[in-house]
């Protein structure tokens, strides 16, 4: 039992269980019956997601090192929130015992908040499939 972080509109691993779509916005173009089915998410979780204004902030420029430090550091502080803190909680408990996955539509983990969350997630206890 764990947490995948996975590409939102990938196709599922076999174990994979339930998604929990970390997104502010649901898929663009996907009638709301098709989203699961297609793969994208079965739970939407915009909580976990960065805000609006941070993610505005965030593709107004090319990444660089010093930019994604600080959208790293203004997402985890975000995530210390009460509401996300205690989501997150809940999650890495969960993961003990069930598996299900988080994710994102970012094709590029490594400049994506799910890169942040994982390391969130497994800070907070969660078990998490590498």
């Amino acid at each position: 039992m764990a947490i995948r972080i996975v590409r939102l509109g990938t196709a599922r691993a076999p174990d994979e269980g339930p998604r929990l779509g970390t997104v502010r916005r649901p898929p663009r173009g996907v009638r709301k019956e098709d989203i699961a089915r297609r793969d994208y998410y079965d739970v939407w979780a915009p909580e976990l997601a960065p805000s609006a204004p941070l993610v505005k902030g965030a593709l107004s420029e090319p990444w660089t090192e010093q930019r994604w430090a600080s959208f790293a550091r203004k997402y985890r502080a975000e995530m210390r929130d009460k509401a996300a803190g205690h989501l997150i909680a809940i999650l890495a408990a969960l993961s003990v015992r069930s598996s299900f996955s988080v994710g994102c539509y970012c094709e590029d983990e490594s400049r994506c908040h799910r890169s942040i969350l994982r390391e969130i997630l497994a800070d907070a206890g969660a078990v998490i499939v590498a």
